[in-house]
C-alpha cells in the first residue's frame, strides 16, 4: 500500500508524520530515503509526536543513534550515514536496541538495508522547494487511511 501526501512547510510535515505515529505499534521500523535536509529529523518529530513521546527531536548525525523514551514504548533515532557494513552495524550497538518491543526510525537506511528485520514502514522525502515536501510511504493496511 502506498499514500503520497505534499506537505507546505515544516509543521505540515509534522502533522503528517505525527498521524502516522499514532498508527505505529510495536516493532515497526521506519527507514527513511531522502537527501540531506530533505527532512527526516523534522518528520520523526511528527512521528514521536505521534507516539506520545513529545517533540525534542534531534538529528542523530553525530551521535549515530538519539533515543526518546515514553512510558510503554521508545523510539530510536538511528542515521546510518557512515555505517557500511554489518561489523559497523556490530560496532556501534546497533543489535543491542529491543526492536520489538520499541519503534525504530532509520536515516539512510538504504545503507543497511539488507540486514534490517521486522515490519517495514518505507517513507521517501523529496524536497520541491525551500519548504514544500513529497512525502510517500509504502506500508500495510493500517496507513490505508492517512493522509485523506
Amino acid at each position: 500500500m502506498t499514500r503520497t501526501i505534499i506537505t507546505n512547510s515544516p509543521e505540515e510535515t509534522i502533522e503528517a508524520a505525527a498521524e502516522i505515529g499514532r498508527l505505529l505499534g510495536k516493532g515497526d521500523i521506519i527507514t527513511y530515503k531522502g537527501d540531506l535536509g530533505a527532512g527526516k529529523t523534522t518528520f520523526t518529530r511528527g512521528l514521536a509526536l505521534g507516539i506520545g513521546l513529545g517533540d525534542v527531536v534531534t538529528s542523530p548525525t553525530f551521535a549515530l543513534v538519539n533515543e526518546y523514551i515514553g512510558e510503554n514504548i521508545n523510539l530510536y533515532h538511528f542515521d546510518m550515514y557512515r555505517i557500511t557494513s554489518e561489523w559497523d552495524l556490530e560496532s556501534c550497538g546497533f543489535y543491542d536496541y529491543d526492536f520489538t518491543n520499541n519503534i525504530a526510525a532509520v536515516e539512510w537506511s538504504e545503507n543497511i538495508e539488507k540486514y534490517l528485520m521486522g515490519k517495514i514502514i518505507n517513507i521517501t522525502i523529496n524536497a520541491l522547494d525551500e519548504h514544500k515536501r513529497e512525502i510517500t510511504l509504502e506500508g500495510d493496511e493500517r496507513f490505508a487511511s492517512a493522509w485523506n
